[in-house]
């Protein structure tokens, strides 16, 4: 009799809710370091879901090769659990099953490792780019109460930040700047060397080639967007890959009426940045770029004209990965030999 898994993951333990198709279940708690115990009792047959969390790939790797299927669950849409009155481990794995075996989990896609290690090493970049703009916000904050104005590129590099060290400015004052200094400084070292890493190991992830012959991607962005997409034959078509990053727009209808919003920035937010500024540098070497934008700015404004843009480069993206593209030449469209 086939088998409905639901287990309710945590980082010392897991709780497991059998379901057979009769209906009958069965409770069992498991220490996380009797994982390999676990997996050895399965059965091919089996199905199992579990919400994704820290310690999920661990779970996942140990188990997918005994069952026939994982369904990893996308916590922030199964509101079921989150929101239900009583929160208990044992009720929570009950739920899993329980929707499992009815085929009603929003599930999440498991990446390949190198692509998943390619998405953590981008996300610390980007929180060490924003930590050290936050900083640089700061010594301008600072320095514009005392009446003097920095250029942008005045903190752009550590010959500038000894320049501002300089500034005649009370003992108080520069003995904090020269903190803020030493921190910029250190997140800027750490930010090369993150950027080193993601240059170097960028090329092994499949599509990084065909990516990199579009005009206004470059290693990091590529790095960044591939790592996100994954396998591009997840995706039947662009619309279900811009959906995927959260670039369409969310659609609430009523009787006859129908109204659309704003996009869901469902998707990773980083992508979606990247896939943005991917395109803004895009147009200034494509015409057919440059007057989709335009068209689209004239009649919507820049802000829109700038998700519409992404999204039309999207589909450039995804036809490219699709369909293997390596361009000689972008602008004109020119397909290497």
């Amino acid at each position: 009799m086939k088998r409905y898994l639901g287990v309710d993951l945590h980082r010392t333990q897991f709780t497991v809710c059998t379901r057979w198709e009769s209906g009958r279940t069965y409770l069992r708690q498991w220490p996380i370091k009797e994982l390999k115990l676990f997996a050895g009792q399965l059965r091919k047959g089996d199905e199992i879901a579990v919400e994704a969390t820290g310690n999920t790939r661990l779970f996942y790797d140990a188990v997918v090769e005994h069952v026939e299927r994982v369904a990893v669950v996308n916590p922030a849409q199964f509101k079921v659990i989150s929101q239900s009155v009583k929160k208990t481990d044992r009720n929570d794995a009950e739920l899993l099953a329980l929707y499992l075996a009815k085929g009603l989990l929003p599930e999440v896609r498991m990446k390949e490792r190198n692509q998943r290690e390619m998405s953590h090493l981008a996300q610390t970049r980007d929180l060490l780019v924003k930590q050290r703009s936050a900083l640089k916000a700061k010594i301008n904050n600072l320095l514009s109460a005392e009446g003097i104005n920095l250029k942008r590129e005045a903190l752009s590099s550590n010959k500038a930040l000894e320049r501002v060290l300089t500034l005649p400015l009370s003992p108080l004052m520069r003995a904090e700047l020269r903190v803020l200094a030493g921190q910029i400084r250190s997140l800027n070292g750490s930010i090369a060397e993150l950027e080193e890493m993601i240059e170097e190991e960028g090329p092994r992830l499949a599509g990084h080639e065909n990516l990199m012959s579009i005009k206004g991607i470059g290693p990091v962005s590529a790095a960044v967007l591939l790592s996100v997409i994954g396998d591009i034959r997840d995706f039947s078509d662009p619309g279900k890959l811009a959906a995927y990053l959260g670039l369409v727009p969310r659609v609430a209808n009523s009787n006859e009426t129908e109204h659309s919003g704003h996009i869901t920035k469902q998707g990773n937010k980083l992508a979606r940045t990247t896939l943005v500024q991917c395109a803004l540098i895009a147009k200034r070497y494509s015409s057919y770029l440059q007057q989709f934008y335009q068209r689209i700015q004239r009649r919507r404004g820049g802000g829109k004209a700038n998700i519409a843009l992404a999204r039309k480069f999207l589909g450039v993206i995804y036809y490219t990965l699709k369909n293997n593209w390596v361009f000689e030449d972008f602008p004109n469209f020119v397909l290497a030999s």
